[in-house]
């Protein structure tokens, strides 16, 4: 059995399409260790497996966009010479394709993936709770703005002096002629 893909190559093939997170199929597939036909075989033959919300496939000018954030060339990746859109599958779809690519390989890719989604959706809740203090301490900061700004104007009359010529302290002692 060839190695599982590391978490790092997983997380560089999810993408956000339609406010999901997804995975492509052609990138399932070269995971899964089958082709990408035989994959959307399988999903194809098990509609009622994948209802919109676990897997839709691609409109044109999706594709194009997310083409254009592939870091490899298409033909490099295989997916230049494509004929069908890209199926792209959600987390659950993803799960779901353990069912329907019966190998222990697809069981153990499959677990992998869930773990990174599990992962990336801690990470990102702990973001949510940072996002929520910045935004709290902006309100503050704009709902005082005027305070603030009279507490600097003091505070520059206060350490910024004017530097002004000053008159000499003491005796002067005559010059001698």
């Amino acid at each position: 059995m060839s190695r599982l893909p590391d978490t790092t190559k997983i997380i560089e093939k999810i993408y956000e399409v339609r406010g999901h997170k997804v995975m492509l199929d052609a990138d399932l597939a070269e995971m899964y260790g089958v082709e990408t036909k035989a994959l959307k075989q399988a999903v194809r033959r098990n509609p009622a497996r994948f209802p919109d919300d676990f897997m839709f496939i691609l409109t044109r000018l999706e594709f194009q966009r997310l083409r254009s954030q592939f870091v490899t060339s298409n033909a490099e990746t295989g997916r230049g010479g494509a004929r069908a859109l890209p199926m792209a599958f959600t987390e659950q779809g993803v799960a779901m394709l353990s069912s329907v690519l019966k190998s222990e390989r697809a069981i153990q890719v499959n677990i992998a993936i869930i773990r990174v989604y599990v992962q990336t959706r801690a990470l990102f809740s702990g973001q949510h709770e940072v996002w929520k203090k910045l935004q709290e301490l902006e309100k503050h900061v704009v709902e005082n703005d005027d305070e603030i700004k009279e507490i600097f104007g003091i505070l520059e009359k206060l350490l910024v002096q004017e530097e002004k010529p000053r008159n000499p302290i003491g005796f002067r002692i005559p010059a001698k002629e």
